[in-house]
């Protein structure tokens, strides 16, 4: 799996960044960065930002935008078995838009703190000629024992993946949908989760991510994915914006865990839909690509 386009970036910048001090568990190429915290706890930090154009059309409702801007952050904290804390927010707006707008961002932005469980404390405001950006710097905590890093999959290890994929920006989910964090704490507390991480940029390039990570392959069925209805299998493998999560565990816990969902989460779909496999091996996927910023 050659890297290309954003994972080559990436990769690029993490070796000019090789430095690491003490206390530093995880950094440059999972969900979250981690470190130490107090007690026995890790600190997780993450930024994300949404940008006018691209993640949000000009048109859409304020307080929307502002849910997506913090719920991206939720997402990925939520993918490493964390929970939220605080969040920095920078807004830049553009001439044209009114307090009013900016005022529906902030009310987006509570709302999600109110139903996640963080504060907004701070942050900056500036202006651009350029399109709109929202970014969201988060902070999480996450008990040691229950963080969990893209890396740990192991050969044989039973892909999972929540909810449903596909056609998130035609149907408006990418602007409404709600970071699967119970679901992720839940899993951490009750099973082992090898490895784990939120479905963004689409299955085509986040599960490629997964594998890498782990220096595994992987074996996918097309057939088994869980699709929002009217998607195509291409478009639940490359649309992106779905914010499922997407995990690994032991064959011998599998058949517990779908047990236990169906028990303790009957409204979210939980679907099998490969498992690991050896390096080199990437099956399943086509020529199907997901979202890249810079391909």
């Amino acid at each position: 799996m050659k890297q290309t386009g954003e994972d080559a970036l990436v990769a690029r910048l993490r070796r000019s960044l090789r430095g690491r001090r003490p206390g530093v568990v995880a950094g440059i190429g999972d969900d979250c960065a981690a470190v130490e915290g107090p007690g026995r706890g890790l600190l997780l930090l993450k930024t994300d930002c949404v940008v006018e154009g691209r993640h949000f059309a000009p048109d859409d409702a304020a307080p929307a935008v502002g849910w997506k801007a913090a719920c991206r952050a939720v997402s990925d904290l939520a993918a490493c078995g964390g929970t939220p804390a605080h969040a920095l927010v920078t807004c830049v707006v553009r001439p044209g838009q009114t307090k009013r707008w900016l005022d529906g961002v902030y009310r987006g932005l509570a709302k999600a703190g109110r139903e996640f469980g963080f504060d907004v404390v701070g942050g900056e405001l500036s202006r651009t000629d350029g399109p709109a950006v929202i970014s969201v710097a988060m902070t999480g905590t996450v008990a040691r024992r229950d963080f969990v890093r893209r890396s740990g999959g192991r050969p044989g290890d039973v892909l999972f993946v929540t909810g449903v994929l596909g056609g998130s920006l035609s149907s408006g989910w990418h602007l409404r949908f709600r970071p699967r964090l119970g679901e992720a704490r839940w899993l951490v507390a009750n099973f082992r989760v090898r490895a784990m991480m939120d479905v963004s940029d689409g299955l085509a390039s986040d599960l490629p991510r997964l594998a890498r990570a782990g220096r595994t392959g992987f074996v996918l069925d097309p057939a088994s994915l869980p699709r929002r209805r009217g998607s195509t299998v291409a478009q639940a493998l490359g649309d992106g914006e779905d914010f499922e999560l997407l995990f690994a565990v032991a064959p011998r816990d599998a058949d517990r865990l779908e047990k236990a969902w169906r028990k303790r989460w009957p409204e979210v779909r939980l679907t099998r839909i490969g498992h690991l496999a050896g390096a080199g091996t990437h099956e399943g996927l086509g020529r199907a690509r997901g979202y890249d910023h810079f391909a």
